[in-house]
């Protein structure tokens, strides 16, 4: 029973990931087309796609940019707008934009004894306008959520780590499950459950200490 217990315990850490992927990709579909109406299932979505695409596309030359900067332009004028256009934007840069702020993973001792360290990530190292010339702007993501925290960090307390961003990233934001060369498959397979130890049994399960 408990063998049979382990492989539907196992079989629930496959199919989960797997299930739960689908169901947000299913969920993203049906939401966009709810927003277009079509009448066909997933047309919505691909025009959805498509019309961002273009939109990349189109942006991509100079008169683009010059269009792009109009409407910010006009977007910097409305003060409430402004504030979240603005963020929005530098959020979404800072991650995927051409001006990459979370590049630069770091650990941070906590302690004079450097034995306690926290990973994050240098938004910004010149801090002269604050007149903290020996401090840097270190961001602190959190584990299995969306928030961080700024701190301003002694330059000396700093050390760059010889990894990627994107695979720190991830082992922050995992808890350290994934990332840095762990959870890099396709399909994570848990280990199979503990096989009973092999004993001379017939087909009813009774071994030779059972018949005595």
């Amino acid at each position: 029973m408990k063998t049979l217990f382990g492989y539907f315990w196992r079989g629930c850490l496959v199919l989960a990931p797997v299930g739960i992927t689908l169901y947000l990709g299913w969920w993203v579909i049906a939401t966009v087309d709810q927003l277009l109406p079509i009448g066909i299932p997933g047309l919505g979505f691909i025009i959805t796609v498509g019309t961002i695409t273009l939109v990349g596309v189109l942006t991509s030359n100079v008169v683009g940019r010059a269009v792009v900067r109009r409407i910010e332009t006009w977007l910097s004028r409305v003060p409430l707008v402004k504030l979240m256009y603005t963020s929005i934007r530098d959020l979404i840069n800072a991650f995927v934009g051409d001006k990459k702020r979370f590049e630069h993973p770091v650990s941070v001792a906590l302690s004079e004894a450097r034995d306690l360290f926290v990973l994050g990530f240098v938004t910004r190292e010149n801090l002269e306008p604050l007149k903290m010339d020996a401090h840097v702007a270190v961001y602190f993501p959190q584990s299995y959520n969306f928030a961080g925290n700024l701190l301003l960090v002694p330059k000396d307390r700093v050390t760059r780590l010889p990894a990627s961003s994107g695979d720190v990233m991830a082992f922050i934001v995992s808890g350290g499950v994934s990332g840095l060369g762990k959870g890099q498959h396709a399909l994570s397979m848990p280990p199979p459950p503990p096989r009973p130890p092999p004993a001379d049994r017939t087909l009813l399960g009774l071994g030779p200490s059972d018949r005595e």
